[in-house]
């Protein structure tokens, strides 16, 4: 049997739509396109500054948990040797 995987923000947000997430949150629809295009939600939500996690999980009316949004949009740390090749 196949397992099932995560979505990906971007997927995630689409499921939802990308109207809804922006009322949701109080933010601009360029700014949820901009969460999308990077993978991840603002430092802010990790810091405990702001609580988009839990405001897209409400949003998603029960399809998403806001530890489900945490978990597929933690930003990627690069790897600075990777990045110079």
């Amino acid at each position: 049997m196949q397992e099932e995987k995560a979505p990906t923000l971007s997927q995630a947000i689409k499921a939802i739509g990308v109207m809804a997430i922006a009322d949701a949150c109080g933010c601009s629809p360029r700014a949820i396109y901009k969460w999308m295009e990077k993978g991840s939600l603002p430092r802010t939500d990790f810091t405990g500054e702001t609580d988009y996690a839990e405001r897209i999980a409400n949003a998603s009316s029960g399809l998403y948990t806001a530890e489900m949004i945490k978990q597929i949009s933690r930003p990627q740390k690069i790897n600075e040797t990777t990045a110079q090749q």
